[in-house]
């Protein structure tokens, strides 16, 4: 029987739960669509990761860490390029000649524009725990196994976006969690086949799948991408399709949850 291991991104209360900051429509199905897999396929199932988007209020990407002209907290949802910040239209806290050459980078390197998100997923509140369903099952599995689940903490660091699970959009000076994780993408590349859920498929889940292609991309062609068990943030699920477009040229496979261990 194939090694495999499930990896969870993001699969918390803010992003599942639709009275979390951030909510991702659609995702507390996605969620019930894991728990049931874990749950019928558990045996089958050698580890299970989840990640741990994990912020601080202070956060390159939340509102308080920026103001307008007016001195006025910028809003969530707001786009920010380096032009308007050179342009004075909005002014970073803290960190402004970092900030700057941040955001240059962002752009040069053709990540996602800098977006300032609601605070989200900040550290030691509801909001940033695992989704209450997925959780009952994954203890479920750990009791039933006797196997631990392990969790993976990215974003920690306020001074850059962190979506993809193995490396920050722009790593930090002097800071090994921002940088890209080899060791992680090396044990995940020891399974057979690896499950791939949780949310955004628009952000952290095409970001992550992005970094397998171009870092790990012997692991790329043992991926199992769950497409039924991911949702987008509204309006930019097109950020996503060419990176999964890309994957599959690289040999990942795309299917629903029900299908996986029928495929075996």
């Amino acid at each position: 029987m194939k090694k495999t291991a499930l990896l969870i991104i993001d699969a918390q209360y803010d992003f599942c739960d639709p009275n979390g900051t951030l909510y991702v429509p659609g995702a507390e199905k996605d969620v019930e669509r894991i728990a049931s897999l874990i749950a019928l396929e558990g045996d089958k199932i050698d580890s299970i990761f989840l990640t741990l988007d994990t912020h601080k209020v202070l956060d390159i990407a939340h509102p308080l860490f920026w103001e307008d002209r007016n001195g006025n907290t910028v809003a969530p949802f707001t786009l920010i390029s380096t032009q308007s910040v050179e342009a004075g239209k909005w002014i970073p806290r803290y960190h402004r000649e970092y900030v700057l050459k941040y955001l240059q980078t962002l752009e040069e390197e053709g990540e996602f524009q800098h977006f300032i998100w609601p605070e989200h997923c900040l550290a030691g509140s509801k909001g940033a725990a695992i989704d209450d369903t997925l959780m009952r099952a994954v203890l479920a599995w750990a009791h039933r196994t006797r196997r631990d689940y392990r969790t993976v903490s990215k974003g920690i660091n306020p001074l850059t976006e962190h979506f993809g699970v193995f490396k920050a959009q722009v790593p930090v000076a002097n800071a090994p969690e921002t940088e890209l994780d080899e060791r992680f993408l090396a044990e995940l590349s020891e399974y057979d086949q690896v499950l791939v859920a949780g949310e955004a498929r628009s952000h952290c889940v095409a970001t992550s799948i992005r970094q397998i292609v171009k870092y790990a991309p012997a692991l790329a062609a043992k991926v199992v991408a769950l497409t039924d068990c991911m949702s987008d943030v509204p309006n930019f699920g097109h950020f996503a399709d060419p990176i999964f477009e890309e994957a599959a040229k690289s040999g990942m496979k795309f299917m629903k949850a029900g299908q996986v261990f029928k495929e075996n």
